[in-house]
């Protein structure tokens, strides 16, 4: 008799079959189906090489005239592992710098909540600073999720969760907190409640 086992975030047990005749256990995430050991490869891969960031952006266009753009990014040379997390992960894409780095890149706001986010929480990071980073730009992506981005209230959270990610030095940022805070102001004057929410390529705005 065969078992199934419910886990968070619509994860649940399966066994995935391998060419050598044997079975490891894996999961299935949102239609995803993982072997045990790719998935913890591919997490220890990322824990190592990947990158969690929110950025803002300046856009006349947008409800509060800035944009919060979520993004995962792996940068490699070698191209092999971004094509497995592509495939594992049924998201994503790839992309390649004129100095032959290869990087993969996932920005759609659905795609993080459904694919990413889940897979590194059933296969979770083991550094202490990767997992902090992805405990903020989880935080993030759910504000984001919920529309409350597009409040000042909620665009508020989201600039005080980022000053947390990814500190250090090398951080370089276009627009910081203080940008925000001189115009902080202004949006609480133009903002509506009630304004239309526009949505661009499953991107919020």
């Amino acid at each position: 008799m065969s078992v199934t086992l419910v886990l968070p975030t619509a994860v649940t047990m399966c066994k995935c079959s391998q060419s050598a005749g044997k079975a490891l256990i894996g999961v299935v995430i949102k239609e995803m189906e993982i072997p045990s050991n790719i998935g913890w490869y591919l997490s220890g891969f990322c824990d190592g090489e990947g990158s969690f960031n929110v950025s803002l952006r300046m856009r006349k266009d947008h409800k509060l005239h800035w944009q919060v753009v979520l993004t995962f990014n792996v940068a490699q040379r070698d191209v092999t592992n971004l094509l497995l997390l592509q495939r594992y992960l049924q998201c994503g894409r790839l992309q390649k710098r004129s100095d032959g780095v290869h990087y993969f890149v996932v920005t759609n706001y659905k795609e993080l909540i459904e694919k990413v986010i889940p897979f590194f929480e059933h296969f979770p990071f083991q550094s202490v600073l990767k997992k902090k980073n992805f405990d903020i730009f989880r935080q993030a992506t759910n504000i984001v999720n919920s529309g409350r981005h597009l409040t000042p209230n909620g665009f508020m959270e989201v600039v005080e969760l980022r000053e947390g990610l990814n500190e250090g030095k090398g951080r370089k940022r276009k627009y910081e907190k203080s940008h925000v805070i001189a115009d902080y102001q202004r949006i609480l004057r133009d903002y509506t409640p009630n304004s239309t929410l526009l949505i661009e390529n499953n991107e919020m705005i």
